[in-house]
């Protein structure tokens, strides 16, 4: 008679299963199952961890990571006029930030200039009103244009905010050559997440493109488009759900890029990306190792990228905004550092940090204080940055990577089944996979299954009044009186004859639209006066029901 001695791992098991659990279901936040231990057996192959620095950059994009530099605290900033936003900008400088980043207000990522009636009441309320070159030059009046790195996050009007951009820096006398920082323009991920739009789908395609032939070709410090899964997840996505979109938009405008004939190695090392951080914890750092994963695999295997430079993803990270609450505020201040921690521990190169009122209104000077001191505690204080990928081998962390990477492969071969990332948006595919997953999530937090502090459990206490940052309603009307003045002054025929080449250029698919949008800029015309000349050409978008 054989006698089978129990290994710890069974003795283990039985310890475990004595105990009963608590009345909670164990998944990640995007619903994924939680084994109740991991161990060595999860562990992929060493290949597939690598080292920092090394292909597939699962650990870390740079061999010393954070011992080399620490990331860059880019806080971000915009409200009222430009002469407001300076004024932050300036603040924020000289509490230590090291980049800056621009918010602008609703009107000018919709492309409406501040005096249209479309407008109305929303001029400088949520970020900064900028109509034309001259709003441009105040923003970042006093600011050395060729030092510092600068980030804007507009999208459907980028390219006419960069023609913008790089005319203010010509004004100082910086060349877009020496211009450093990124702009947003992810355009894909505006029709399935953020839903600020101003052309029909292949029309902005095109636009984006030739901002990145141009931005290739002339501003090789700068990063000429940001591919954003952030504002894919504050619209309710899963991590899987974010990873999977955001890197097939990102692929999706590789390919664009390579159809015009530009090499994959010219623009692809200037691309960068843009994540959330939420509250789970380790389903966030997991994400951004497979994220760097799949895109080295994709750029080196698929496009034949040979500068190991292109394999890499360089990336900013904000902490989830919708995961702030109206209720006990200051409890915000965890969560971002929570949020700021894990971004900082999956290897991010910036990070905005967000503040503990933002549920309330634009952040004030103290709550902004404190969301940058978070970054600095934890680059500082904590130790963190010490030794590189601290988590990399953790069982637990391992096996949610590769599980996250296998499932962003599963919606990859979907959407090309689809026939591709635009179809697929055309299709309403993603914007419903992500209402699915937003609908899934708040109905567990109305039932009280996802516990929410403060909001569907231990909710006693006043949360008193928190001081809240409000905007003078007589900035609009300043804003309003400054862009009529700039219109009124310029050379109307100048400015005519600038809108005739836009809409010329626009009408012919093969001339790059830069050109005549820069000549524009210098001619001040405005924002709003671009989009419209290219409405008359490209039409508009209605968005079709996904319900």
């Amino acid at each position: 008679m054989s006698t089978t001695v129990p290994t710890a791992f069974d003795e283990w098991l039985a310890a475990y299963r004595r105990v009963p659990e608590r009345d909670a279901s164990f998944t990640t936040l995007s619903g994924e199952d939680v084994d109740p231990l991991y161990t060595a057996a999860d562990l992929p192959d060493e290949e597939r961890i690598g080292l920092p620095g090394q292909f597939p950059y699962t650990r870390g994009i740079y061999p010393s990571m954070y011992r080399g530099r620490v990331f860059t605290m880019r806080q971000f900033a915009g409200f009222g006029t430009a002469a407001e936003t300076n004024e932050r900008f300036r603040y924020l400088l000289d509490h230590g930030q090291t980049g800056l980043s621009t918010a602008f207000d609703m009107p000018s990522l919709m492309g409406h200039d501040s005096d249209s009636p479309s407008s109305l009441g929303e001029v400088g309320r949520e970020g900064v009103a900028i109509d034309t070159v001259d709003d441009m030059e105040t923003l970042f009046s006093g600011i050395d244009l060729a030092d510092v790195s600068v980030s804007m996050t507009i999208n459907a009007p980028a390219a006419i905010m960069l023609a913008f951009y790089v005319v203010a820096a010509e004004r100082q006398g910086v060349g877009p050559e020496r211009l450093n920082g990124t702009i947003q323009a992810d355009i894909l991920k505006e029709y399935i997440a953020q839903k600020e739009w101003c052309f029909p789908i292949d029309d902005a395609m095109r636009l984006l493109g030739d901002m990145i032939e141009y931005s290739t070709n002339e501003m090789p410090r700068f990063n000429s488009v940001s591919i954003s899964g952030y504002h894919i997840r504050e619209a309710g996505s899963t991590a899987a759900q974010e990873l999977a979109f955001t890197l097939k938009n990102g692929l999706t405008y590789v390919q664009e890029a390579v159809e015009r004939g530009l090499d994959v190695d010219a623009f692809a090392p200037r691309l960068s990306f843009f994540f959330n951080a939420q509250i789970d914890f380790f389903e966030e750092i997991a994400k951004y190792r497979a994220a760097r994963r799949i895109w080295a695999r994709e750029l080196r295997d698929t496009y034949g990228a040979k500068d190991a430079k292109s394999w890499l993803m360089r990336f900013h990270t904000q902490t989830a905004g919708v995961s702030l609450t109206a209720q006990q505020p200051l409890n915000n201040i965890v969560r971002t550092a929570i949020e700021a921690l894990a971004g900082v521990l999956g290897g991010t190169q910036s990070l905005h940090t967000n503040s503990y009122d933002e549920a309330l209104a634009l952040p004030t000077e103290e709550a902004v204080r404190i969301a940058l001191r978070t970054q600095q505690i934890i680059a500082h204080e904590t130790g963190v940055t010490n030794t590189i990928d601290p988590l990399g081998g953790s069982y637990f962390v391992e096996a949610m990577t590769d599980a996250i990477e296998a499932k962003a492969y599963e919606y990859f071969a979907k959407i090309d089944e689809l026939g591709g990332m635009v179809q697929a948006v055309k299709l309403n595919y993603p914007q419903r996979e992500i209402a699915d997953a937003s609908y899934e999530l708040q109905t567990e937090i109305d039932a009280g299954r996802r516990i929410v502090v403060g909001v569907n459990q231990y909710t006693e206490g006043d949360d008193g009044q928190t001081p809240i940052l409000k905007i003078d309603p007589a900035l609009e009307g300043k804003q309003i009186a400054r862009v009529r003045a700039v219109k009124a002054a310029r050379d109307s025929a100048a400015v005519e004859a600038c809108l005739a080449r836009v809409r010329a250029d626009a009408a012919n698919p093969g001339v790059n639209l830069m050109p005549a949008l820069l000549d524009a800029a210098r001619a001040h015309v405005s924002e709003g006066e671009v989009v419209l000349a290219l409405q008359e050409v490209w039409g508009s978008f209605t968005e079709s029901p996904v319900f």
